[in-house]
């Protein structure tokens, strides 16, 4: 009866102290999760363009969901398994090797083969597991840009061909994942074939030790056969924990391999500093990293804090990429930009980006309202400031328009709205914030030009104490600003006022004359 309650007991305890390995382990491991998580988040936010430029979509969402779980399996499930073998193989050893030394010996004989096993299961798992986690992030990518550019592959009709791809991609991702599989498919058949071996060990040497008279009991066979059977499940863990372990190696190297990536832009002033709106380019020359593409050649101008400077240009002409360099997407790589008469480099980052309304070519609005994309530039933002915002830049009328009107919800990358809506609306959002520094990167180009005279008119009044450059392919957005600059393949070949530009035949007048004229047809 004794002996059924220590059972009983034994049984209790394990349970608990089961219970709470499980609760401290896989908890903490959730813990885990969530901090690398965030830290590689909140690292992809201090990363520069060319990063952003240089790997794909579904790559940086496969690092951060699938990588960082195989890892997570790892702190979690693979340590409390560890764990749990480790315990049981100490108690277990401890009591056969009372009973019986020799045929202890003779029992975790095979122990050490099924550890060589491992050991080179384990190295091809690694490799395997590396290129299996390489193609679900070249399929994350395929599927990312797919839904993303859904219309334009409705608009071609090339639905059938896309099918094709993803299938393809599908089936060697499909292929790499059998690889993987029928490696860690060869565990478990062969501990249990080592299992069985101890077992019939155990059978044969046991049962010529007892005729032998080396054991003195026969009940300490049938004991042998239970320890090793109590052994099995933790010996198959040893492999799945193995393979776990792979996995979360290759994933976290490729984790790393973002982590140690250093950011190109670097905040190295600490101290936030005003920013009244001065801007000053000297000589700056500049050549996208990435396509070693000269943008800038020797560009210079000067605007003081509440002037306007319009930028005209041909395609390629390097009018975005100044814009670019005042927000400090990139670092020049001749020259000097001054800010108040500061390098733009010794300037602290936020207090730079944080006094800039920046208006892209391509609109970018969230999958959210319409009122919290304009409240995007100004978190604290009210109602009537919302409101007001959207009346500026023209938008208001049409937001009202729909049903729940600030409060629609828009499509990914603000598919609801048309072009032009789009423009508006993130013109808005610019405005709103009411910075020192604004800029437009032709982002009236989708709107037709009654509505933009009536923006540009709000706008004169809105930028007047505000330094303000203005992108544009169009005379009509350029005629009032304080100072023009016209750029051609990086250079600067014409600089003035209207009136100055108009009194030269050059590109400007020659763009105002052709404007000019097919507006009066």
């Amino acid at each position: 009866m004794i002996n059924v309650l220590y059972l009983v007991g034994a049984a209790i305890i394990a349970g608990i102290f089961t219970f709470l390995m499980r609760q401290t382990i896989i908890n903490v491991s959730r813990y885990i999760e969530f901090d690398l998580k965030n830290e590689i988040y909140q690292h992809y936010q201090v990363l520069s363009l060319k990063f952003y430029k240089s790997n794909r979509t579904g790559d940086l969402m496969n690092r951060i969901s699938e990588d960082v779980g195989k890892v997570r399996m790892y702190v979690g499930p693979a340590i409390m398994y560890t764990i749990n073998t480790i315990t049981l193989f100490a108690v277990a050893i401890i009591y056969m090797v009372d009973r019986s030394p020799s045929l202890t010996l003779y029992t975790l004989l095979p122990l050490p083969f099924l550890s060589a096993v491992i050991y080179k299961l384990s190295r091809l798992i690694n490799k395997r597991s590396t290129i299996v986690q390489q193609s679900l992030s070249t399929l994350s990518t395929y599927s990312q840009e797919t839904f993303s550019g859904i219309s334009v592959i409705k608009s071609y009709g090339i639905e059938p061909r896309t099918n094709l791809e993803f299938e393809n991609l599908s089936a060697e991702n499909r292929q790499k994942q059998i690889n993987l599989t029928k490696v860690q498919a060869l565990f478990f058949p062969m501990m249990i074939l080592l299992i069985g071996i101890s077992n019939l060990i155990v059978i044969y040497v046991g049962g010529m030790q007892y005729m032998n008279g080396k054991i003195e009991h026969i009940g300490t066979i049938a004991e042998f056969i239970i320890y090793v059977n109590l052994l099995t499940w933790p010996v198959a863990t040893v492999g799945w924990v193995t393979s776990l372990i792979q996995q979360a190696e290759a994933s976290q190297e490729r984790i790393n391999e973002f982590l140690d990536t250093e950011p190109d832009i670097k905040n190295t002033a600490k101290e936030l500093t005003p920013i009244k709106g001065d801007i000053e380019f000297k000589n700056v020359s500049f050549v996208y990293p990435d396509t070693n593409i000269e943008a800038l050649k020797n560009v210079s101008f000067t605007l003081k804090s509440g002037e306007t400077l319009a930028i005209l240009g041909n395609t390629g002409s390097g009018k975005s990429t100044i814009l670019d360099l005042i927000g400090r997407l990139y670092d020049i790589d001749k020259g000097s930009i001054l800010i108040d008469d500061t390098r733009i480099s010794d300037l602290n980052l936020f207090s730079l980006r944080s006094s800039i309304g920046y208006v892209p070519q391509d609109a970018f609005l969230f999958s959210d309202t319409i009122k919290n994309n304009i409240k995007f530039g100004k978190e604290d933002a009210t109602d009537d400031d919302v409101i007001e915002a959207a009346q500026n830049a023209k938008v208001h009328k049409n937001i009202i328009g729909f049903t729940k009107g600030y409060d629609t919800i828009l499509g990914e990358r603000g598919i609801t709205l048309s072009g032009g809506q789009k423009q508006r609306v993130s013109i808005a959002r610019a405005i709103i914030k009411k910075p020192d520094i604004l800029l437009f990167d032709d982002c009236l180009s989708a709107v037709d030009t009654e509505t933009e005279e009536k923006i540009l008119k709000n706008l004169v009044k809105l930028t007047k104490d505000k330094t303000t450059i203005i992108v544009s392919h169009r005379v009509s957005s350029a005629k009032n600003a304080d100072r023009i600059i016209v750029l051609d393949e990086g250079k600067v070949i014409e600089s003035g006022n209207h009136e100055s530009l108009m009194n030269t035949n050059g590109y400007y007048k020659e763009l105002y004359n052709k404007q000019l004229s097919e507006k009066e047809m």
